[in-house]
């Protein structure tokens, strides 16, 4: 394989793998329907130039080094249409999978990628890969499904995903194995950390065997912690979906004497959903995220300042992020999901368990509800804004596997669609930063204190 980044030197880290040159006129060149005039060529695709690159800081600090030292720093190649495209649309045999837990959105995005392949690009073998990966194994029995733009014209109404998910390691060489099996010369693969782990896995065995094969990503992740990717599909519903319990947990605590409302959200490592949504709702009094410390018990810890609170306003509400005060369990054994996710202890009916038996040790009355939505929010079909953004996501990762990109994922970066290599990607996780502008934005919304134990 080359590799193929416009004005970047091939040591960047953010320079984008390609299958090779890309020779063949796109079909959305041709004319379009209707029109007769004799210009020799209608491009009626706004193309994206090779030439342009995204700035990952555009600050003019940024710009004023650039100017000074004559180079690009670091920037992304932009997503989008090409003039070129490396597969011949007619030999194409592509295939779409999801993988990993769900989230709002899934549907959207093969929806978006079916409708891009065939109407665009004329591609009539879409493959539909059942359960992730393990649809690419046969000892698993899953039967592939033949995706139709009238097989996927509804989807987008649903929650959930028409071909099914799991988690696990399947083996590498058995998947390429595959997809030689098939003649597949395209895979879309839709998923989070686990999921993107995997398709650069495929790359790696796919280049071994001096394969032509183009391995696209779609990063999923409803928690938004995939790096360099400022917003993930499925956030902004379950943010929305979140707000709304949030409401409902404030008006259960106002309804009772010294009532409380604790909300567990999604947010195993990162705690993006329980910040945005208490911010956007405003009725939080104490947010717990796994970036911020906190105690229990002790002066000014969580217990102490939850009392402060009902004897002086008489309602309180929590909303803790399900990988916040994983501390508490640390002499428990750790235990991993298929995908070799650690599986965090319930860190909401700990807190739960907790402020009541603080609260029946002081003789004194509570009126607690715990709200766990997770599930509900996860399954949940997405919301128009997320809608939108999925279609962009489908469309732009159709036009990257075309012009023969491969281990990249398609993201979003100063209001720009661009390619991020996979690598990069998925080499840390993105987290609320403690100094940033979200976690203080939190902070001064909610009025929160500082909830660690004072010595």
């Amino acid at each position: 394989m080359t590799k193929q980044s416009a004005q970047a030197p091939e040591t960047n880290l953010f320079s984008i793998e390609s299958l090779g040159p890309a020779k063949i006129d796109s079909p959305l060149l041709a004319r379009p329907q209707g029109r007769s005039d004799a210009a020799e060529e209608i491009a009626w695709e706004a193309f994206t130039d090779e030439g342009q690159r995204i700035l990952m800081d555009a600050t003019t600090a940024s710009i004023t080094k650039m100017s000074e030292d004559k180079q690009i720093p670091d920037s992304f190649e932009p997503a989008g249409a090409r003039r070129k495209i490396y597969f011949d649309p007619s030999k194409v045999r592509a295939g779409i999978l999801t993988a990993g837990g769900l989230c709002p959105g899934l549907n959207d995005v093969i929806r978006s990628l079916v409708m891009t392949l065939h109407y665009r690009y004329r591609v009539h073998t879409i493959l539909g890969i059942k359960y992730g990966y393990q649809g690419l194994v046969p000892s698993f029995g899953h039967s592939l499904l033949q995706l139709t733009p009238g097989t996927v014209a509804e989807i987008h109404q649903f929650g959930g995903t028409v071909l099914g998910s799991s988690r696990g390691n399947q083996s590498i060489e058995e998947l390429v194995d595959s997809m030689e099996r098939l003649n597949m010369n395209i895979l879309f693969c839709i998923g989070g950390d686990g999921t993107l782990k995997g398709a650069h896995l495929l790359v790696e065995e796919i280049k071994k065997r001096g394969l032509k094969i183009s391995i696209i990503g779609i990063p999923k992740t409803i928690d938004n912690d995939i790096s360099l990717v400022s917003r993930s599909f499925g956030f902004e519903t379950a943010v929305a979906i979140a707000t709304d319990v949030i409401r409902s947990a404030h008006t259960e605590a106002l309804g009772a004497p010294w009532g409380v409302g604790l909300v567990k959200l999604m947010g195993r490592d990162s705690g993006f959903i329980a910040a945005t949504a208490a911010l956007a709702r405003g009725d939080a009094n104490f947010v717990l995220i796994p970036e911020i410390d906190f105690d229990v018990e002790g002066q000014g810890a969580l217990l102490e300042r939850l009392y402060d609170r009902l004897r002086t306003r008489g309602h309180a509400v929590i909303v803790v992020a399900e990988g916040a005060g994983q501390k508490f369990f640390s002499t428990q054994e750790e235990i991993k999901d298929a995908s070799g996710n650690v599986l965090h202890k319930d860190i909401g009916q700990f807190l739960a368990d907790r402020v009541k038996s603080y609260f029946k040790a002081k003789n004194q009355e509570l009126n607690l509800k715990y709200i766990d939505p997770s599930y509900i929010i996860r399954s949940a079909p997405a919301n128009s804004t997320d809608q939108v953004f999925c279609s962009f996501l489908g469309q732009k990762a159709a036009h990257a596997a075309m012009a023969g990109k491969t281990d990249c994922l398609i993201g979003q970066w100063n209001d720009h669609f661009v390619h991020i290599p996979i690598p990069l990607a998925i080499a840390r996780r993105k987290k609320v930063d403690p100094m940033g502008e979200l976690w203080n934005s939190v902070l001064e919304r909610t009025g929160q204190p500082t909830l660690t134990k004072q010595a």
